[in-house]
């Protein structure tokens, strides 16, 4: 039995040694990591001597610990004047530390309480000492900005000398530096304890956990607080990945089932493999590769979290289709198609740009949230192949729109592209429809029969629009068209041979109508051989808009006058409304507004009773969706809730994207009333999606 199944096995990796140049390696045992406040007036006396060019530390003092650090500083040639820690943007790379961050949120929450008297604040670091998330007390946060000790800050020692969490990071273990032991003077007034945190996979280093505040503030007990920590995010960083890696299993079971021929390896977001089937560990083998799963392979150039540049796979994976594997428009993992011997000339690789009939046929998608730029990439992505592809999403929000591109940026352009709306339809009638009928079929039929939808669709594209409301007796006929790739007309015996591509779409959940019986399971996986998730508008209200502005220059330019701008009031209640019509609704609204606004531009006065209902009049009591129709608080309001929506309801990555403290995020989050929406949309989510803040 072939072994492919990829365990999340915790593994601990050796504490990283330290050592001197033409010295023996050296392990500090447990009592190094312990800072010696009595001893402070020694240490600093051994500071000025080295700093001061003269003997290297000696005993008296000065832990090895410490003394090695100082070492490596000198070295490095740091500064031991140096005023500040270098400061980079803490949102440049939104996805670098997502997983970090995700599971160390519940750790910084509970220290927001914990350290609020204890004039002392929690940080949060990657591997190379570069600051993610700082909680704790406001008073000890707002002195912490004096010495850059604050989110985008870079404190590893070669960029701040000896501090607990650049030294903890450089030996592999918890550590506790005080006062003078600092290399640099600016920071020699505050004590800090930090302890690593380590991967579940493969034990490598991924980041640190750290207590800091004033000197006075020095205790023992901080550094087992901090290793507790560490621990607690270690397991949550274990139980996020086993999550991920369920709903990547769950996204790729077409790649997986027993129909599949390719041989496939999935990672996940990381780069780590996680699962291969039968087929690819056949290849590897016959190719002499050698292939260990055990939770520690990772390809660097697969890691969707720090993305490298096109290129750096490994020999045995060159050739092979690199495919985004997605859910409901989020890239989750990937899967690698290996090129067997027969079949690798024949296997183009997927990181080829799109050409511009590609990129061009989907320009009727109007949007630049990331949710549907996602969605129209991997549409872009499936649309050269031949295979069907399920569009899954609300109504109104565009289905047949990207079915269109899909087939536009097909490999039949220039065939045929029919539709079908299934719903609404009597099964008899859908029947006719879908296959055609012969002469006589029944009364009233034509003579000579006429051709369904499958028929007109040969050569080219099928789009059957809420394929969900098929009736369960058609679905095997539907079935057979396309495995056989043949039916017959409705009173007919002649099969007839046909070849068409298949997008369909639905707004139900086709596992639960398998469940119920209501949808046969075999049609369900031929079907869903690919799928797409098209975002609600509610959930990319950057985009609302520019489409609704697009809608109305559209009804202008169709009637030679009207307006073609929005008010600031207009736009506040645009954004505010839920749309369980979709873009649709909006493009109706538009339509509406555009006939009958009789000024320049549509004001709050023009739009429909239950969109002006949204943004309350001034002085409306506290508690309010907005605090004034077109103030500056409906405004900032806005601005977090189409924050809080693009983020899922994580609020951490919130204040990253707006720039402001997680602290005053919150508080603005009451002020605005608008803890019940963030809580409805981390429960929409739910468990493992959107991650808490």
């Amino acid at each position: 039995m072939a072994r492919d199944w990829v365990r999340v096995t915790p593994r601990r990796a050796p504490v990283r040694e330290t050592r001197r140049e033409g010295s023996a390696p050296v392990a500090f045992p447990i009592g190094q990591a312990f800072a010696r406040p009595a001893e402070d007036h020694a240490v600093l006396d051994a500071w000025k001597r080295l700093v001061g060019g003269g003997a290297e530390p000696g005993s008296a003092g000065v832990r090895e610990l410490i003394a090695e650090s100082w070492r490596r500083c000198r070295d490095l040639k740091i500064d031991p004047g140096m005023a500040l820690a270098p400061v980079g943007d803490p949102s440049a790379r939104p996805d670098e530390h997502r997983t970090l961050i995700e599971a160390s949120e519940p750790v910084l929450a509970a220290a927001r309480d914990f350290l609020s008297d204890a004039e002392s604040i929690l940080l949060l670091t990657d591997e190379r000492g570069f600051v993610v998330g700082v909680e704790g007390d406001a008073k000890t946060i707002k002195a912490a900005e004096e010495i850059r000790l604050v989110p985008g800050a870079t404190w590893g020692e070669f960029a701040a000398g000896t501090n607990a969490i650049g030294t903890a990071l450089a030996v592999g273990q918890a550590v506790q530096v005080h006062g003078a032991e600092h290399y640099c003077e600016e920071i020699q007034r505050w004590t800090c304890a930090a302890s690593v945190v380590r991967d579940p996979c493969d034990g490598s280093l991924v980041g640190a956990i750290d207590v800091s505040g004033k000197s006075q503030s020095y205790s023992r007990q901080s550094l087992a607080f901090v290793v507790s920590a560490a621990a607690q995010i270690e397991d949550r960083l274990k139980q996020v990945e086993l999550a991920e890696r369920f709903r990547i299993l769950e996204c790729a079971v077409p790649l997986l089932s027993a129909v599949q021929e390719d041989p496939v390896i999935l990672f996940d977001r990381r780069g780590f493999a996680i699962k291969a089937n039968g087929r690819a560990t056949a290849v590897l083998a016959r190719g002499g590769g050698a292939l260990t799963f055990g939770g520690s392979l990772r390809i660097e150039a697969l890691n969707l979290e720090r993305p490298r540049a096109a290129g750096g796979l490994p020999p045995w994976l060159e050739g092979a289709r690199i495919e985004p594997i997605l859910d409901r428009g989020e890239r989750i993992g990937t899967a690698a198609l290996l090129a067997t011997a027969a079949g690798s000339r024949h296997r183009p690789s997927r990181h080829v740009v799109p050409a511009p009939a590609t990129l061009a046929a989907f320009d009727a998608v109007l949007g630049s949230s990331p949710a549907l730029r996602e969605a129209i990439a991997r549409a872009r992505l499936l649309a050269p192949a031949r295979a069907p592809v399920l569009l899954l999403g609300e109504t109104g929000v565009g289905k047949e729109l990207f079915a269109r591109g899909i087939h536009a940026a097909g490999a039949t352009p220039t065939g045929p592209f029919v539709a079908l709306n299934c719903a609404g339809l009597a099964r008899d009638l859908l029947a006719s429809e879908l296959f055609g009928y012969g002469d006589g079929a029944f009364t009233g039929a034509r003579r000579g029969g006429a051709a369904g939808k499958i028929e007109a669709a040969n050569g080219g594209t099928l789009f059957l629009d809420e394929i969900g409301e098929m009736a369960v007796e058609l679905q095997g006929y539907l079935l057979r068209a396309l495995e056989e790739g043949e039916f017959s007309r409705i009173g007919e015996n002649q099969p007839r041979r046909v070849s068409f591509r298949l997008v369909s779409a639905t707004n139900r959940e086709l596992r639960d109508e398998v469940a119920a019986g209501r949808f046969r399971m075999d049609l369900y996986y031929r079907i869903a051989v690919t799928s797409i998730r098209i975002p609600p508008l509610r959930h990319r209200r950057q985009d609302i808009e520019p489409l609704a502005e697009h809608y109305l220059a559209l009804c202008a330019d169709q009637r030679g006058a009207g307006p073609r701008d929005l008010s600031l009031t207009a736009l506040a209640a645009l954004r505010a409304h839920p749309w369980p019509g979709n873009v649709r609704e909006l493009r109706n609204l538009m339509e509406s507004v555009g006939l009958t606004a009789a000024g320049e531009r549509v004001e709050l006065e023009d739009l429909p009773d239950e969109l002006r209902q949204t943004i309350p009049p001034r002085g409306a009591a506290p508690g309010a969706r907005s605090p004034g129709s077109g103030s500056l608080g409906a405004v900032e309001a806005e601005a977090i809730r189409a924050a809080v929506d693009a983020e899922g309801g994580n609020l951490a990555r919130v204040a990253l994207r707006l720039g402001i403290a997680k602290s005053t995020l919150y508080a603005k989050v009451r002020a605005h009333g608008l803890g019940d929406a963030v809580e409805a949309l981390r429960a929409s989510r739910g468990p493992g999606r959107s991650g808490r803040g």
